[in-house]
């Protein structure tokens, strides 16, 4: 059960606030992403605090049309001090916790932000995630995913774009427990295993209803942490449609761990049947907001206060580098439910596949698709 108070970042273990722990691999995050209904004008933004490296961290990244993606990086010391919900130019206000939220980025580089966020429904909390590296924890974490309308406006190098609530969308996400941060760990778990994670994540907006969707995978292809939900716009938490036995298949783009298209299949309460295909239309670089940055990788110490810029393009990232794997995919989304009947709508599918993965025929930490057979 979420509360008003897991909106903030002040959490100690994966369990609600009641509950505390000290691994220093504890962390707790804030992540937005938003685009206009045409599919174009996206942005992610993330702030995360690590209570016990004692540093918080914030990211803002905007795709633009000349296929740029602009970046600005913050870190400090965190000075114990976990309400404080800024770094640098970059600031999150909680307005009404669970539904609306204000993100301002003062100009700095070039790059300026100020936009808020309101909740299609109350947030879906999604099944706690654990994993286990042999004896080692490497994933213990609860968060919840909201679909969201923006309001308000981006600058990026003298180009504005504004956001309403008839024109945008977009999602966030809040977790909080343990995954690894910060500096990697000197001692590595023993019998050395071949890395493994495999990660769909496609929360995706329908006129009148949003769907969420992920799948964690093993390598044979076993989801060991899944949920797909349908909420309608304005449910309350807890009053979402879950569909039954979800099974995601992409079509990877031949070299890459990238997909040029993704087909879910899912059953309701009653058996019916129910497809979600995806197909993308744009390239978002997760290392843009931190995600295996090899300078800004979330957590990192860069001292009491450190800001950067930082430009590059999506397209000429090579797609095997581990830094580029991790990928959000703006996409457009067709639902086809029962009798026939379904929706367009678009969304994201974020991408990150490390390791085996027999159903895509992947065998080594980073080989890529193989041509479609004839």
């Amino acid at each position: 059960m979420l509360t008003r108070a897991d909106e903030w970042p002040i959490h100690q273990t994966a369990e609600p606030i009641a509950y505390a722990g000290t691994d220093r691999n504890f962390y707790d995050r804030y992540f937005f992403c938003g685009y206009l209904a045409d599919g174009t004008g996206y942005f992610a933004v993330a702030f995360g605090v690590y209570p016990h490296l004692n540093v918080a961290d914030a990211h803002v990244s905007i795709v633009g049309a000349d296929g740029v993606q602009r970046c600005l990086h913050a870190s400090r010391l965190l000075g114990m001090e976990r309400m404080e919900l800024s770094v640098g130019p970059i600031r999150i206000e909680v307005i009404e916790p669970l539904m609306k939220l204000r993100i301002v980025v003062e100009e700095t580089d070039g790059i300026a932000l100020d936009l808020v966020c309101s909740g299609r429904s109350a947030p879906v909390q999604e099944p706690r995630f654990t994993r286990r590296m042999g004896p080692r924890t490497l994933m213990d974490v609860t968060r919840f995913t909201q679909t969201v309308r923006w309001s308000g406006t981006i600058r990026a190098d003298g180009v504005e774009t504004a956001y309403t609530d008839a024109t945008s969308f977009g999602t966030r996400d809040r977790s909080w427990g343990v995954r690894p941060i910060g500096a990697g760990d000197a001692q590595p778990t023993v019998p050395q295993e071949l890395p493994q994670f495999y990660w769909l994540w496609a929360p995706t907006n329908f006129p009148n209803l949003s769907l969420y969707f992920h799948a964690n995978e093993d390598a044979a292809g076993q989801a060991w942490n899944t949920r797909c939900e349908l909420m309608m716009d304005g449910a309350a938490q807890g009053a979402g449609i879950a569909l039954k036995d979800p099974k995601a298949t992409p079509v990877w783009k031949p070299g890459t761990r990238h997909a040029s298209s993704v087909r879910l299949e899912a059953r309701d309460a009653h058996g019916r049947a129910h497809t979600v295909t995806w197909t993308p239309i744009a390239t978002f670089a997760m290392k843009g907001i931190g995600y295996g940055h090899p300078e800004w990788g979330h957590g990192s110490w860069k001292g009491e206060l450190a800001v950067a810029r930082e430009d590059f393009r999506p397209a000429d990232l090579d797609p095997l580098a581990p830094g580029h794997l991790h990928i959000q995919a703006l996409a457009r989304a067709v639902h086809i439910g029962p009798d026939g009947l379904g929706s367009e709508g678009i969304g994201i599918v974020e991408q990150l596949v490390i390791g085996p993965h027999a159903p895509s025929g992947f065998r080594s930490i980073l080989d890529g698709a193989a041509e479609p057979s004839a």
